[in-house]
């Protein structure tokens, strides 16, 4: 995995437990959803009251390996990193990361696409955000 510039901290909620008493596999979605949202409002490319109805991103591919259990209080935060940059899709990496202990508790690669929902088709990533993403990530970006 890349070194990540960006945390989120994720509260895991009791809510969130299956019936094995740790985080439901699914929530991992969730989590990684909530730090990539966070991810582009620090870069100042999507605001709290901005509709992504104009220029959003859609969920492409998705793959996640889990390393440890999660637990109901423990104390997480969760990486994001764009890897790659292409024409209309995103490469970001992620993980879950024990904040007391550092150990990575899973890991996933998600590929975003560019999409305008009121259009109902993808489009080119903004130059903005190409811009931006580029520069956070120290131009680690790989197109």
């Amino acid at each position: 995995m890349s070194d990540f510039r960006f945390y989120h901290p994720v509260e895991v909620r009791y809510g969130d437990l299956d019936p094995q008493g740790h985080v439901n596999n699914a929530k991992h979605l969730t989590y990684f959803e909530q730090a990539r949202i966070a991810y582009l409002v620090e870069l100042g490319l999507f605001t709290k009251d901005q509709s992504f109805m104009e220029i959003g991103v859609i969920l492409a591919d998705v793959h996640i390996t889990y390393f440890e259990p999660v637990y109901f209080g423990q104390r997480v935060k969760v990486g994001v990193h764009v890897s790659k940059l292409g024409n209309k899709s995103m490469t970001w990496e992620q993980n879950i990361v024990d904040v007391e202990t550092g150990k990575g508790l899973a890991k996933g690669e998600i590929v975003m696409v560019t999409y305008n929902y009121r259009a109902e088709k993808t489009i080119p990533i903004p130059q903005e955000w190409r811009e931006k993403i580029k520069g956070f990530e120290n131009l680690s970006v790989v197109e």
